[in-house]
């Protein structure tokens, strides 16, 4: 049964370019039952909506498995590589080189106030007495 889709799911285009990069599944084991589209798409969702694991909608795969793929790619650097390789595909369509052949960081973008660190986040404490709450009320 179709499902309907999600903003956050992949194209059938994102999919085919995805897919080549998606591990295999181990020799020797059992044979992979999950789609690993739907394991994408539910990877996204998450990412998308800022759901919990748990919070995932019934129609995408168990929370479970989702995460255990995130978390083997994530340990694997298997997110890194599909990232590197769909940017060096951008780059050869764009008539560049597959890598930067520079990089430029700018000291400047990121603004501190003169008096930083946790001091500058964090506001005062105000005594009970201060703050309206008389002691009888605060100890009660």
């Amino acid at each position: 049964m179709e499902r309907n889709p999600y903003p956050s799911d992949l194209t059938d285009e994102q999919w085919s370019l995805i897919q080549p990069h998606i591990p295999p599944e181990k020799p020797g084991g059992r044979p992979r039952s999950v789609n690993m589209r739907e394991v994408i798409n539910a990877v996204l969702y998450l990412n998308r909506t800022g759901c919990s694991w748990r919070m995932l909608p019934h129609d995408l795969p168990p929370w479970s498995t989702a995460h255990y793929y995130y978390r083997r790619f994530r340990l694997e650097g298997i997110w890194p590589r599909i990232h590197d390789r769909l940017r060096e595909q951008v780059r050869i369509e764009a008539g560049k080189a597959k890598t930067p052949t520079a990089g430029i960081i700018d000291s400047q973008s990121v603004k501190t106030a003169e008096k930083g660190g946790i001091a500058a986040t964090t506001r005062g404490r105000k005594s009970p007495e201060e703050s309206g709450i008389s002691w009888s009320t605060r100890w009660a």
